[in-house]
C-alpha cells in the first residue's frame, strides 16, 4: 500500500468556469433522472445544497429524514464537480451495506465509485491505481481506515490534497451524544483540517437532535458559528409510516403474536431484536413454523450478510430477524414493515431503525413489542460506556513512547475488557494522548484532561433517553409527533393535531390475543432448555505481570458445559431472570425439572459419578439445593460445595487477566471424594473464568473431568 511519491497522482488543475446556475440546475435534474427515474426533479433544499457545494464551494450540514435523498445530493455534486475538472469525491461511510448500496446508486448516475474497507483489502492496490489514473470519481472509505497507520500516513494526506469534495455520511456517529457514536469517526477532523482552501465539505445525517447537531458541528467544523456554512434541517415526518405499540408483558406471548401475525404484515421487512441470542432464537422459531426468515446479527459473516441483504431486496424472504447490525445504509425503498421485539434504548435510535421502512411506499407498518427485560439489556450496554478517570489514567500509564503495545498486551496492565479498552485507546488517540502505529499503541506525552463533566452529562442523558423511550411506549398522544419532538424537528407544529396515522391518532389497536396453538409452539421452542457453554482454552496473555504463573493452553480446565438458558433468551431465560432477581432460595421444582432433559441429551463421554455445588456466587442455597436434587435424581454422589475463601473480597475485575488473578488459587472443598467425572452446578456463567478455576480445583482433588452445568448463561 505504500506509495513512494506520497501522492495519489497529479494535483487537479484549477477548475474551469462553471456554467450558469440555471444550466447547472438542468444538468443536476438530468443526473437525478438517471438515479431516481425519468421525470424526477430535485427538491429545492437538495438543489440548495448542491449549488452551495459545486458553485460556491462551501461547507454544508444536511439533517434530513431517511428517504429524503441525501445520497442524491452528494452523488450529483460529485459528478458535477468532476465534470468541472475537480478531483475525486471522498465519502466516509460507516457500514459495508451502505457502501454496496452507494456504489450501485452511483453507477446509475454514471459515477465511477470504488471502496476501501476491511472486506476488500486484496483490492486496495488496484483501487489506488484507479484513483491515481483518474478512473474513480468517488472513493468510499470506512471510518476505521482513517486511523490505520499505513492508510493514515500514506493515503490520507494525498486524498486530502487532491479531493474535489469530502462527504461525511451518517455524521451523527461523530458525536458521543448520538445513538451510534464511533471513535474512529473523530479522525475525520484530521482529514478536514488538511484540506486545501475551497474544497467543499458535506456532512449528512437523518437522526440528530439539536445537541447532536451542535456537537457534530464542533467536531467537524461544519456548521460552527463564524464560518460560511450552510445548515439545512428539514421536517422528519414520515407520512408512509403507521406506528403502533403492542403491549404484551410475557415474552412467549410476544413471540407467539409475531408467529401469528407476521404474514399479515405488508411485503417484506425487518424484525429487530435487542440481542444476538434473541434474534437467532426468534428466526429459528419463525422458520420452524414455515415463515421465510433468516437471522442477521453481528455474528453473521460479511459474505452471508451480503447474501441476506440481497434476499430481502428481492423479497425472497418475508423478513430478516436482525440486531442493530442491520441498520444504517440498508436501502430497500419498498420495505413494508419494521417490527421491534424489544425496544431500543432511545427514541432517536428507534427512529433511525424504523426509517428503513416505507421510503417508496404509500403505507408501511411499524410495530413495537416492548418487554420488561428491555431495561436490563439497556443497562448492560450502558455499562460499556467510557470508564472513569482512574481507569483511563491507568491505560495512559501503561503505555510507553517508544515501545508499541498491542491491545491484547495492554489488557493485563489495566482492568478493562478488550472492547472498552479499544474504545478508550481510540478516544485518547483522537485527543492526541496516544497514537496507533505499526505494532500497537504508544504514548505521545501530550497533556490530556479527563472531561468528567461531559461524561457525567452523557450518563444522565442516556438515562433520560431510556425514560423517553418508556414514555413513547405509554403515551396516549401522537407517536410520530413524539418522535419528531425528541429529534427537535424544526417543522413540528404542536397544534397540528397529530399525524392521523398512528394507533393513538386513529384509535385502531392491534389485537393482543394469541392463538393457543401459536403460544404452545412458541413456548415449546423458547423454553427448550440447553445452551452449550464452551470452555476456556487459552490463558490470557501477560499473567506473569500479575504474579500468576499460568500461560498457554489450559490443560486442566472443564470440559464443554451446559446452561439451561441465556438470560437474554425470550422464553426460559426470562423465567430464570425473574428467579435470579428474587432472594436466595431453594431450587423450585420447575427449575429442577428443566435440568433433566439437558442432562439426558448432553451426550457426555463418561456419565458423571458425583455432583458438586459451586457456591461462591450470591445464591449458595439455590445452587446447593439444585445440586443435591440432581444428585438424587441421577443417582450420583453429592460431593459437597466448592467455594472461594469467604475472607476474600468478591471478584470484580472486568477483563480476563485481572479476573484470573483474583480467582487463582482461591477455591476450597468439597468435603467428599471427587473421583471420576464430576458435574459442577453453578448459578450463572459469564466470562467462564470462575468455572474454569473451580473445575481446576476439582481436578486437583481427584476428578478426572468436570462438566459445568449453569442455571443461566449471561451471554
Amino acid at each position: 500500500m505504500s506509495d513512494p511519491s506520497g501522492t495519489m497522482g497529479p494535483m487537479s488543475s484549477p477548475a474551469p468556469a462553471l456554467p450558469d446556475r440555471d444550466a447547472l440546475r438542468a444538468r443536476a435534474d438530468e443526473l437525478l433522472s438517471a438515479l431516481a427515474g425519468p421525470g424526477a426533479r430535485l427538491r429545492e433544499d437538495q438543489w440548495t445544497a448542491i449549488e452551495a457545494l459545486v458553485v460556491d464551494r462551501r461547507r454544508a450540514l444536511v439533517v434530513q429524514r431517511t428517504g429524503w435523498g441525501k445520497s442524491a445530493v452528494y452523488f450529483i455534486a460529485a459528478r458535477l464537480l468532476r465534470e468541472s475538472g475537480a478531483g475525486p469525491t471522498v465519502i466516509v461511510s460507516p457500514l459495508l451495506a451502505l457502501m454496496r448500496n452507494q456504489v450501485e446508486s452511483a453507477a446509475r448516475a454514471g459515477v465511477r465509485a470504488a471502496t476501501i474497507n476491511s472486506a476488500n483489502m486484496t483490492e486496495w492496490d488496484a483501487v489506488r491505481e484507479a484513483v491515481r489514473a483518474g478512473e474513480v470519481d468517488v472513493l468510499l472509505v470506512s471510518p476505521e481506515r482513517l486511523n490505520n497507520p499505513d492508510f493514515r500516513d500514506t493515503v490520507l494526506p494525498a486524498l486530502a490534497a487532491d479531493a474535489g469534495l469530502v462527504v461525511v455520511d451518517e455524521a451523527h456517529c461523530v458525536s458521543d451524544w448520538g445513538h451510534d457514536f464511533r471513535p474512529d469517526y473523530r479522525r475525520i477532523r484530521t482529514l478536514l483540517a488538511d484540506l486545501p482552501e475551497g474544497v467543499p465539505v458535506l456532512a449528512t445525517t437523518a437522526t440528530a437532535n439539536d445537541r447532536v447537531v451542535r456537537d457534530v458541528a464542533a467536531q467537524l467544523g461544519v456548521g460552527a458559528h463564524g464560518t460560511d456554512t450552510l445548515v439545512l434541517r428539514g421536517g422528519l415526518d414520515r407520512e408512509s409510516l403507521r406506528l403502533s405499540v403492542v403491549d404484551i408483558a410475557d415474552s412467549e406471548r410476544r413471540a407467539a403474536w409475531l408467529l401469528e401475525n407476521l404474514e399479515d404484515l405488508p411485503g417484506s421487512g425487518i424484525v429487530y431484536c435487542l440481542t444476538v441470542a434473541a434474534a437467532e432464537d426468534m428466526a429459528e422459531l419463525l422458520a420452524s413454523a414455515g415463515h421465510r426468515v433468516r437471522a442477521y446479527t453481528g455474528r453473521t459473516d460479511a459474505a452471508e450478510r451480503e447474501e441476506l441483504e440481497a434476499a430481502l431486496l428481492a423479497n425472497d424472504v418475508k423478513a430478516l430477524v436482525a440486531t442493530s447490525a442491520l441498520g444504517m445504509g440498508f436501502d430497500k425503498p419498498d420495505l413494508g414493515f419494521v417490527v421491534h421485539l424489544g425496544a431500543p434504548p432511545s427514541p432517536i435510535s428507534y427512529y433511525q431503525q424504523i426509517g428503513r421502512a416505507g421510503r417508496a411506499a404509500d403505507r408501511a407498518e411499524v410495530v413495537l413489542l416492548p418487554g420488561p427485560e428491555d431495561r436490563a439489556i439497556w443497562n448492560h450496554f450502558a455499562s460499556l460506556a467510557f470508564p472513569g478517570e482512574d481507569v483511563v489514567r491507568r491505560v495512559l500509564g501503561a503505555l510507553e513512547p517508544d515501545r508499541p503495545q498491542s491491545t491484547q498486551a495492554l489488557e493485563p496492565a489495566v482492568d478493562l475488557g478488550r472492547t472498552r479498552l479499544e474504545m478508550v485507546l481510540k478516544v485518547l488517540d483522537v485527543d492526541g494522548a496516544v497514537q496507533r502505529v505499526r505494532g500497537g499503541w504508544i504514548a505521545t506525552g501530550e497533556p490530556w484532561e479527563y472531561d468528567a463533566e461531559r461524561y457525567a452529562d452523557l450518563a444522565e442523558a442516556r438515562l433520560a433517553e431510556q425514560q423517553a423511550m418508556l414514555t413513547y411506549e405509554r403515551t396516549d398522544g401522537c407517536r410520530m409527533e413524539y418522535l419528531r419532538g425528541q429529534l427537535d424537528d424544526p417543522t413540528l407544529d404542536p397544534a397540528s393535531g397529530g399525524c392521523g396515522r398512528c394507533d393513538n391518532c386513529t384509535g385502531e389497536r392491534r389485537d393482543t390475543a394469541v392463538d393457543d396453538g401459536a403460544l404452545t409452539r412458541a413456548r415449546e421452542a423458547l423454553e427448550r432448555p440447553g445452551v452449550v457453554v464452551a470452555p476456556r482454552r487459552q490463558w490470557p496473555t501477560g499473567l506473569a505481570r500479575l504474579d500468576v504463573p499460568l500461560k498457554g493452553r489450559i490443560s486442566d480446565g472443564p470440559a464443554e458445559g451446559r446452561a439451561l438458558a441465556r438470560l437474554t433468551d425470550l422464553g426460559l431465560g426470562q423465567r430464570i431472570r425473574g428467579l435470579l432477581a428474587e432472594p436466595d432460595q431453594e431450587a423450585p421444582d420447575w427449575l429442577v425439572h428443566a435440568c433433566v432433559p439437558v442432562l439426558r441429551e448432553w451426550g457426555w463421554e463418561e456419565r458423571p459419578a458425583g455432583v458438586a455445588a459451586l457456591t461462591s456466587g450470591v445464591r449458595p442455597l439455590l445452587v446447593q439445593s439444585l445440586a443435591r436434587r440432581l444428585a438424587e435424581i441421577g443417582r450420583m454422589d453429592y460431593l459437597g460445595e466448592v467455594d472461594r475463601d469467604p475472607a476474600l473480597p468478591p471478584v470484580s475485575a472486568q477483563n480476563s487477566a485481572y479476573r484470573v488473578a483474583q480467582l487463582w488459587g482461591t477455591f476450597g472443598g468439597p468435603d467428599g471424594a471427587a473421583e471420576g467425572t464430576a458435574l459442577l452446578v453453578a448459578d450463572t456463567v459469564g466470562t467462564g473464568w470462575t468455572v474454569t478455576e473451580a473445575a481446576r480445583h476439582l481436578r486437583s482433588v481427584g476428578a478426572d473431568a468436570v462438566l459445568p452445568l449453569a442455571v443461566a448463561s449471561a451471554g
